[in-house]
């Protein structure tokens, strides 16, 4: 038997694009040595690589790197979905990060390049068919994050945050690894379909102390990437001591990721009696925990972190509803699964509307300051102070932030199709605790003003108007994510 694989270079088009423009980007900057050039570079290449992940996508299903029926590469609608969004976050982080550039801290070259390298990882994670792709995908879009949170010379705190975010990381790395070959060593395929067909047809491989264990090893890697409680210590200070833009990759794309590894690990691989119940209790005591926290906060970057913690919660909630047998019907988990990928997009959009208004509001290469600072902004800059606030209220679940709104109905809707009726009540009830935050901060931006501020940099303004169009848009038609995520 021929040991050779035929290659789908078409499946991997994406890959490439993402991968060229790293490359691209650091002989653009050997070359050339303009930081207007390389940034033009990076930005082209994102684009590009959001255009080959959706036409890719459109073609319908492609396989590669098969052995029979188990596939290492699976190019399909949700993986189309996975690479246009991250793509297009990483645009959009380029966009605002015009001012940090600028400032001369942080050298062009090396930081497009490994904004390039994380969205090679964050497109290659979504089509991975295999754990050990699974992982290394995810450690790519991973590793290049720990540079960049320490990147800006001259900063302690950065350097503290990038130490602490590379330590917990590769902690969550060797537990996920861990896992992953004790379950090699119960069922002796590393393929996440072979992995979940396994253990669905033979109860007593199911049943063994070493698979609970491989399972919860797993999960709770995973959790420390999403920033699940109690595996989201790291959060707050690596955002807060990161530049502004570096810290809402992280809370967007790199949650993203985050996600996406661990639904496809529970949706192919790991039996749902296990993860269910485990999950839901992460559900609730992440968003819990989440928002409690928020509300103590003074600083306006550990705000919005201890909210990304909370949003968490959201994100991981319809899986708990595979706790009960009544969540496992295949429509309840079609449903569960769709309602996850859906809430993520909406939540994507709008963190990075209200991390790019931040940006615009605050000095070039400055932190995000207080809520104090940002005392009557709405007055002096209204479009942006606006556009705060509409991510703020989508955030909250309230109109007109209609995406927001749409996705945790959206998330409500799916735990009661699973009949997780008490995670729905917690759902609601946290829901009703992250107003008194999300209002506060968006009543401070109409505050009495205080001495007018900079103007916001054209590129950050342009980089908030989409994000916040792009969230009015598919918050007037949720559906059609709705309907991608469920293919």
């Amino acid at each position: 038997m021929s040991v050779v694989q035929r290659v789908d270079n078409v499946a991997l088009l994406p890959g490439y694009l993402a991968a060229g423009t790293a490359v691209l980007v650091l002989l653009v900057d050997l070359v050339v040595a303009r930081r207007a050039v390389t940034v033009a570079v990076s930005a082209l290449g994102a684009a590009g690589t959001a255009l080959g992940a959706a036409l890719v996508g459109a073609a319908g299903i492609r396989r590669t790197f098969c052995v029979g029926a188990d596939c290492s590469w699976v190019w399909n609608g949700r993986a189309a979905l996975v690479g246009v969004v991250i793509a297009l976050l990483t645009l959009g982080v380029l966009a605002i990060s015009g001012p940090l550039l600028r400032a001369g801290r942080t050298p062009a070259g090396e930081y497009c390049f490994l904004l390039a390298c994380a969205m090679t990882g964050g497109v290659v994670l979504g089509a991975a068919g295999d754990l050990i792709t699974l992982v290394v995908a995810l450690e790519t879009l991973t590793l290049p994050l720990y540079v960049l949170v320490g990147l800006r010379r001259g900063s302690l705190a950065g350097a503290e945050a990038a130490v602490t975010f590379f330590v917990v990381s590769v902690v969550a790395t060797t537990v996920t690894l861990l896992g992953a070959a004790l379950l090699y060593a119960v069922t002796g395929s590393l393929h996440l379909d072979r992995l979940g067909g396994t253990l669905a047809a033979r109860d007593d491989l199911r049943d063994l102390p070493l698979t609970t264990v491989a399972v919860a090893l797993v999960v709770a890697g995973l959790a420390f990437k999403v920033a699940a409680v109690p595996f989201h210590a790291w959060a707050p200070a690596t955002y807060d001591g990161a530049p502004l833009p570096v810290a809402a990759y992280l809370s967007t794309a790199s949650k993203l990721g985050g996600l996406v590894a661990l639904l496809a690990v529970v949706q192919r691989a790991l039996p749902a009696g296990v993860t269910g119940p485990v999950l839901a209790g992460l559900a609730a005591l992440t968003m819990t925990v989440g928002n409690l926290v928020a509300l103590r906060q003074r600083r306006t970057v550990r705000l919005l972190a201890w909210s990304s913690v909370a949003q968490a919660g959201y994100l991981l909630a319809p899986l708990g509803a595979l706790a009960l047998a009544a969540g496992r019907t295949p429509d309840a988990r079609d449903g569960a699964y769709a309602a996850a990928v859906a809430y993520a997009v909406f939540f994507v959009l709008l963190e990075l509307a209200a991390f790019a208004a931040v940006v615009a509001l605050r000095p070039a290469d400055g932190d995000g300051g207080t809520l104090a600072d940002l005392r009557g902004a709405a007055r002096r800059h209204p479009w942006v102070g606006g556009a705060f606030a509409l991510a703020l209220i989508g955030l909250a679940g309230l109109p007109p932030g209609l995406a927001g709104l749409f996705a945790k109905v959206t998330v409500v809707r799916s735990l009661l199709a699973g009949h997780a009726g008490w995670l729905a009540l917690v759902v609601a009830l946290n829901a009703v605790l992250g107003l008194a935050y999300y209002l506060r901060v968006a009543a401070t931006l109409y505050g009495p003003s205080a001495a007018g501020g900079a103007r916001p940099a054209r590129g950050v303004v342009w980089a908030l108007g989409a994000a916040t169009v792009a969230a009015v848009v598919i918050g007037f038609a949720p559906q059609l994510v709705l309907d991608v995520a469920a293919r």
